[in-house]
């Protein structure tokens, strides 16, 4: 677990925000350790990548452990793909506020202001916040029979220049934010090609049709120990203690010092869920937080499972709010401005998406 300095460090948050945060988690757990749901109550779960995706897993792994915890309860999984997330965002703020329906969000949805010139939701506005639950270091992984370490990926980038395929899950998704800090670090442009989701990108990956992609580790692990895909690096400050991924360096210790992104996931739901049910979906997502079986199999996998102030709503939309700011500045100092999605585009974008 982290202290909370350094996680006040990692995120951004004051330690007033951290320490406020936590005082409201631990008033919840002694008020009630696991406040639930109505007895035989559904949720549907909006993913916003497609279906065998990392996002997806999670979102499965989530449900699975809502229903051991809350016996009764029944999560729905309804994948939601397009637009970098935008168009599961975008179903989920206009969905009754009723507690019914909520959105697993992660990173993508803070980048997405800056990367989409006009989106149809506030992100910080339109969604009631209930709380962050788990965050995951990319790799940047390569076909298999790339050179095995990064100078000569260098190398081979620098021979190929302009012909290189970097795969990504979409405009403003994960591993897009990723591979524009990739670039950036590697001063090199390379021949992005988008997908509807991790899913096929990693297929593409291991047929050789494209060369590199940046994914959570929680989805590569498993190609790289199996030797099917090279890993270049974590995007991690420091070595992921995981026994599968301790070996592999973070990429700023190797030359690639601008590569740090760490992809977090929590859940909201639609502007104007009662307060009451907002409290309860809280509840479902701590409980879900600390059950052994969720936390031993993310864990596992690379991934850290948050059990800091993160998890209360109010720190949730501050720390929204702050990764928003975050990547306006990124995406800026990149010079991407031509990047962003237009209004016709993202219209396009929605009609395929839905």
């Amino acid at each position: 677990m982290k202290n909370i300095s350094s996680v006040a460090k990692s995120t951004g948050l004051s330690l007033l925000e951290l320490a406020l945060g936590s005082l409201v988690i631990v008033a919840a757990t002694l008020l009630s350790s696991t406040p639930a749901l109505a007895t035989e109550s559904s949720l549907t779960l909006i993913v916003p990548f497609a279906s065998g995706g990392p996002t997806d897993r999670i979102a499965r792994a989530f449900a699975d452990a809502a229903q051991r915890q809350q016996p009764g309860l029944s999560v729905r999984i309804e994948n939601v793909s397009g637009g970098g997330g935008t168009v599961a965002a975008a179903k989920v703020a206009k969905s009754p506020a009723d507690g019914s329906v909520v959105l697993l969000q992660n990173t993508a949805m803070s980048a997405a202001p800056a990367m989409y010139a006009d989106l149809p939701y506030d992100t910080l506005e339109d969604f009631a916040y209930i709380g962050l639950f788990q965050e995951v270091p990319m790799m940047l992984v390569g076909r298999g029979n790339l050179p095995p370490d990064l100078a000569g990926l260098r190398s081979f980038i620098g021979e190929r220049r302009g012909d290189v395929k970097l795969a990504h899950a979409g405009v403003g998704s994960a591993s897009h934010l990723c591979g524009l800090l990739i670039q950036s670090s590697l001063n090199q442009r390379l021949v992005e090609k988008a997908y509807p989701g991790n899913a096929p990108a990693i297929a593409d990956l291991l047929s050789g049709r494209v060369d590199l992609l940046c994914d959570p580790t929680t989805s590569s692990v498993a190609n790289v120990q199996a030797g099917r895909l090279r890993a270049y690096g974590v995007t991690a400050a420091t070595n992921v203690p995981t026994a599968a991924l301790r070996a592999i360096p973070p990429l700023h210790e190797v030359g690639l010092p601008n590569a740090q992104i760490t992809v977090w996931f929590g859940l909201v739901a639609p502007k104007g869920t009662p307060l009451t049910t907002q409290t309860l979906l809280n509840g479902l997502l701590r409980s879900v937080a600390s059950d052994p079986e969720f936390v031993a199999s993310q864990e596992g996998a690379g991934a850290l499972v948050i059990t800091d102030a993160r998890l209360a709503p109010t720190i949730h939309k501050r720390f929204v709010a702050k990764e928003i700011a975050h990547w306006r500045s990124v995406i800026g100092d990149m010079a991407l401005g031509s990047a962003r999605v237009s209004d016709a585009a993202q219209v396009s974008v929605n009609k395929k998406g839905m």
